[in-house]
């Protein structure tokens, strides 16, 4: 299949849509491809044409993806407008200010472990973009989950030195990747504004070496976008050449997969 233009909508007809009832809680989750599961969680605003292409980057290095609907509109293109508006939603639901024990993190410990369960292989493989990126780690309470990648984790947005993971929670999580000899991938631009290096470092002051954190110039990020803010690294900001460190992070993440979840 040939490049989807990534300015217009996207239907997602190459994944199945499945409706999955976790803990209550009843949501869309888009799944495709075979092998061990990887958990791909959308950047505000919505499941872009963008994150269905990583999506499928994912699938086709031999994964099942599993892409749940958080907000937005599935496969509609981002704009500035409709980034804003999605974002004053996730800003005040309950779900998305919660911490790592809150309703959207828990949900998504719980399909994690089906996932694992449906696709069986050593674990599960999750990465969280912008407001969901902080989730990749907090899901490390669930044990199937051994390949965290956070894509510039975004939250709190007003603290630039917050981690999103209460103190428990991280001693939690930190004491896990010890014992069994796990790792977390971040990546960022140096520019970023709602990812700060203060995060990096607090990341970092929390998990020590078990916190890989890799951060781009500017100058990688695609110019090519309505938001000038280096930004989305596997996604809107993406430079899709060889030898391009975006390119090069697309690589880093699919081998990180490989390494952990395959036989």
């Amino acid at each position: 299949m040939g490049q989807r233009p990534l300015d217009q909508r996207d239907t997602l007809e190459d994944f199945d849509r499945r409706v999955l009832t976790l803990l209550g809680e009843t949501r869309r989750v888009y799944v495709g491809g075979s092998g061990p599961a990887v958990v791909v969680m959308t950047e505000m605003p919505g499941i872009s044409p963008h994150v269905a292409r990583f999506a499928r980057w994912v699938r086709d290095a031999g994964f099942t993806v599993y892409m749940p609907h958080l907000f937005g509109k599935d496969g509609e293109p981002p704009t500035a407008l409709y980034a804003v508006k999605e974002l004053a939603k996730g800003c005040v639901s309950r779900q998305f200010r919660a911490l790592a024990a809150g309703p959207i993190t828990q949900w998504l410990r719980a399909l994690a472990a089906q996932a694992h369960s449906e696709c069986g292989g050593k674990g599960v493989g999750t990465i969280g973009m912008c407001f969901t990126g902080n989730f990749a780690l907090a899901m490390m309470l669930e044990p199937a989950v051994l390949a965290p990648v956070m894509a510039q984790p975004s939250l709190p947005l007003f603290r630039k030195g917050g981690t999103h993971i209460s103190a428990d929670e991280m001693t939690a999580i930190r004491a896990r990747m010890v014992a069994e000899d796990l790792t977390v991938k971040a990546y960022r631009f140096d520019g970023d504004s709602f990812c700060r290096a203060e995060r990096f470092a607090a990341f970092a002051a929390a998990l020590g070496d078990r916190f890989e954190g890799k951060v781009l110039p500017d100058s990688a990020a695609n110019p090519d976008t309505p938001y000038k803010n280096p930004h989305s690294v596997v996604t809107l900001h993406l430079i899709d050449e060889a030898g391009q460190p975006t390119r090069q992070a697309i690589d880093e993440i699919l081998d990180f997969f490989r390494m952990r979840l395959k036989d």
